[in-house]
């Protein structure tokens, strides 16, 4: 592959699927008829990713027969990377987080992939609220341990992320290591009572957001307010420097 996007974050709970989902679907619109597009779940608890089935996702069984996670089973994901065309995008879980950040720092996957000519993009969920601190730390850890270039999702479905009164921006975090971050895509806070409700229903019924215009599900109202989630995220995607982009004549991949 040209590029793989690993979703991650070892706080469960925090939209990781959400975003994963969101960027699957615009980069499959992106490179439509262009290049493939390989969607993965690895996630062990909550297999969410692979119900889109517009998505063709491949599901990747990392558990053993007593069900404990076997992170050398990842060999054979890797091995799909170095071999296949095309743009990968992974979801993983939070309770693989600990072992795969393991096994790509022990096996120098990030080196591996560079040089074999794959650019390898770590998609970062961060929530607001509650949240924020396990979040911020995941992020850092991830910095910390892979040599890999970041994209931070700012998710506000519960209280924007930020620290008296200071934006994501001035986080020391964000600081440190801002020339390896490069975007942040903020899901912005929207009615709980009306687009809230909306987005919970999508990901209930797993509906991509071309399934929700033609589903009976839905009526005008909420499929219009998640018309206006789709516009605003593929939107702010649109700024990304990833190879999606680079297809149409937008930011350029590396």
């Amino acid at each position: 592959m040209k590029e793989v996007n690993l979703i991650v974050q070892s706080k469960g709970g925090c939209g990781k699927t959400f975003c994963c989902a969101s960027y699957a679907q615009y980069v499959a619109a992106k490179a439509a008829n262009q290049v493939e597009v390989h969607c993965y779940d690895t996630d062990t608890s909550n297999r969410t990713l692979s119900r889109y089935k517009p998505l063709n996702v491949h599901v990747i069984n990392i558990l053993t027969r007593d069900n404990n996670v076997d992170i050398r089973n990842f060999d054979g994901l890797v091995e799909q990377f170095l071999e296949k065309d095309g743009i990968g995008i992974v979801d993983t879980g939070s309770n693989t987080f600990i072992p795969l950040m393991s096994y790509i720092a022990e096996n120098n996957i990030a080196e591996l992939l560079r040089e074999s000519g794959v650019r390898l993009i770590l998609h970062v969920p961060i929530e607001g609220g509650q949240a924020q601190v396990d979040c911020i730390e995941s992020l850092g850890r991830i910095l910390n341990d892979v040599d890999a270039e970041v994209v931070v999702w700012l998710n506000e479905f519960h209280g924007a992320v930020e620290n008296a009164g200071k934006p994501f921006e001035q986080f020391g975090v964000y600081q440190k290591h801002k020339d390896r971050i490069i975007g942040i895509v903020r899901v912005e806070k929207r009615n709980p009572d009306t687009y809230g409700k909306d987005i919970e229903q999508m990901t209930k019924l797993h509906l991509t957001f071309d399934e929700v215009d033609a589903t009976t599900e839905m009526t005008f109202m909420p499929k219009q307010r998640l018309r206006n989630v789709k516009r605003d995220i593929f939107a702010k995607l649109e700024s990304l420097p990833v190879m999606a982009n680079a297809l149409n004549g937008g930011e350029d991949g590396k």
